[in-house]
């Protein structure tokens, strides 16, 4: 998260722009409108210094407790976690060649004991008993809709 268009010296010696970022999450906890303007705002920085590199998210996502539900756009709501993936969807659908997201995490699992985390990282699309969170389906309709570019045999 620290490094950025500005200040990462080595980003000109990769082939592939691979961000790990989580704005509206551990930056901006629950504004997405922020969180929207940020993404958007360092993919167009980075677009423009590297018209030609590809850009992926290679981590991103937020933590969600299973059956949770809130009408106030609340953070670990099953609801917070989607409205999270549509937002980023949409920005990410407006650069030409972000060419790859993929989420952290695809089910919930335990880290270490500490008041930060109880019972361990929820940032998961599933459970840790591998049921889905309300996100997977909008996540199954994004991407099946991928194109196929005949590269998949």
């Amino acid at each position: 998260m620290m490094a950025n268009p500005k200040t990462d010296n080595c980003i000109s010696l990769v082939d592939v722009i691979a961000l790990n970022r989580y704005y509206g999450w551990y930056v901006g906890n629950g504004d997405l409108k922020t969180a929207e303007k940020a993404t958007r705002d360092e993919l167009k920085e980075y677009s423009d210094k590297f018209p030609d590199k590809p850009i992926m998210y290679t981590e991103y996502g937020a933590d969600t407790i299973p059956g949770l539900h809130s009408n106030y756009d609340e953070p670990f709501s099953e609801e917070f976690q989607e409205d999270y993936y549509r937002m980023t969807s949409k920005v990410f659908d407006e650069f030409p060649h972000f060419v790859g997201e993929q989420l952290w995490n695809f089910a919930d699992f335990q880290t270490k004991f500490g008041i930060q985390r109880v019972q361990g990282n929820k940032k998961g699309i599933f459970t840790r008993s591998r049921e889905p969170k309300m996100v997977v389906r909008y996540l199954k309709d994004r991407w099946t809709k991928i194109p196929n570019f005949g590269y998949k045999k």
